[in-house]
């Protein structure tokens, strides 16, 4: 049977919105990782077989699939293709996955896998609005056979955080105590250089920057909620960012071949669906699925990275599971450190990567909820120390 080993990962710091990377081109932003990513696993980029970059709203710069002018951008080798795939905030974790499907499938023997988000430069919903001008108010509305089965009612990841909040009676109380310790970790992790090794700054940027060092309890408690009669703020919800990040996956020939050092071996790799309009649940289907089909118990995952789309959308699945919340997003989430939405899979990647070779663990789960009421799982075994 075949392996796909991760023999390279990088990322850049996680920027706010209008911060440090707000200006910078999603191709150079992309560009930047990949020639950082070829580098530093030492890798011939001629033999890249195929880039599978993430990305959502995709209009203006990030239009025109941006995967493969990113690569270009890097004044990377012509002959090598590029794709660019939307599976909402899972688009780049779905890039890892096809990169780990080509490669475990024999079709590929080396590939690209990645995402880039600006959302300062392409506000978020850019896409989905695009055909208001058009006559198209949605990409719903207009659906026989959407309405037929979902009626008009909302479409929307705020009413689905607020659905995950009242059907697991999860008070605001908690989902602020679990916001305020999401930048506390982040925080003590940028201060211990955990996230060092990982990131590639960018010009003036070389650090994530959207943990606050000046937050509170109480400051989360005064904040008015984002519905009428809601209970979710901003302070529980990820943060506007862009951002980059690549890996370089690699079948045994490819590592034989071109002296590649295999730090971690795809273990498993799904996704599942879940109900359209709560959306963002279905990390709790799609871990028990994973579970199931490779035997194992969430206690055997040394760390997890699972996405703080919405505070709920973690204290739900972890009520389900039963995950140990010390080894849940242990280096704090988007909460604190953003969400370049397409761009956020392979960050979350690179961050279980390292955390896994820092800490000496094992096994690493990354899951994260998507528009559609969907999920991605994946599963690495970390195979190598820290270098």
């Amino acid at each position: 049977m075949s392996e796909a080993y991760i023999v390279g990962a990088v990322r850049t710091p996680i920027g706010r919105r209008n911060g440090g990377l707000a200006g910078a081109h999603p191709a150079d932003l992309g560009a930047h990782v990949l020639k950082e990513l070829m580098f530093r696993a030492d890798a011939d980029p001629s033999a890249v077989e195929d880039v599978i970059f993430g990305c959502v709203d995709t209009i203006g710069p990030q239009a025109g699939d941006v995967a493969r002018t990113c690569w270009l951008a890097a004044g990377l080798p012509e002959e090598v293709p590029g794709v660019t795939i939307d599976r909402q905030c899972g688009s780049s974790q779905q890039a890892l996955h096809f990169a780990a499907q080509a490669v475990l499938s024999g079709t590929n023997d080396l590939v690209v896998a990645g995402g880039v988000q600006n959302m300062s430069m392409i506000p978020i919903s850019s896409a989905m609005l695009a055909g208001r001008p058009l006559g198209h108010d949605s990409p719903f509305s207009g659906s026989k056979g959407w309405t037929e089965r979902y009626g008009t009612q909302e479409v929307s990841q705020f009413a689905g955080a607020e659905m995950i909040a009242a059907r697991w009676g999860i008070s605001r109380e908690e989902m602020e105590a679990f916001a305020y310790e999401s930048h506390r970790r982040a925080l003590h992790a940028i201060d211990a250089g955990h996230f060092h090794r990982e990131i590639a700054p960018y010009e003036g940027a070389t650090t994530d920057e959207g943990p606050r060092r000046d937050t509170t309890r109480e400051k989360m408690a005064a904040l008015r909620p984002l519905t009428e009669g809601g209970t979710l703020t901003a302070a529980l919800a990820s943060q506007i960012s862009d951002g980059a990040a690549a890996l370089l996956i690699a079948s045994p020939r490819a590592v034989r071949e071109h002296g590649l050092t295999p730090r971690a071996r795809v273990h498993h790799l799904s996704a599942r669906g879940d109900d359209p309009i709560m959306m963002l649940s279905a990390p709790i289907p799609a871990t028990v699925h994973a579970l199931g089909m490779t035997g194992m118990s969430i206690d055997d995952f040394d760390a997890v990275e699972i996405n703080e789309a919405f505070a709920p959308v973690v204290l739900a699945w972890i009520k389900e599971t039963g995950a140990n919340p010390a080894r849940v997003n242990p280096n704090g989430g988007a909460i604190a450190l953003g969400h370049p939405l397409g761009a956020t899979g392979a960050v979350l990647a690179v961050k279980l990567l390292h955390e896994l070779e820092r800490t000496g663990g094992r096994y690493g789960l990354q899951t994260m909820c998507e528009g559609g009421g969907q999920a991605n799982v994946t599963v690495i075994e970390r195979l190598t120390p820290a270098p």
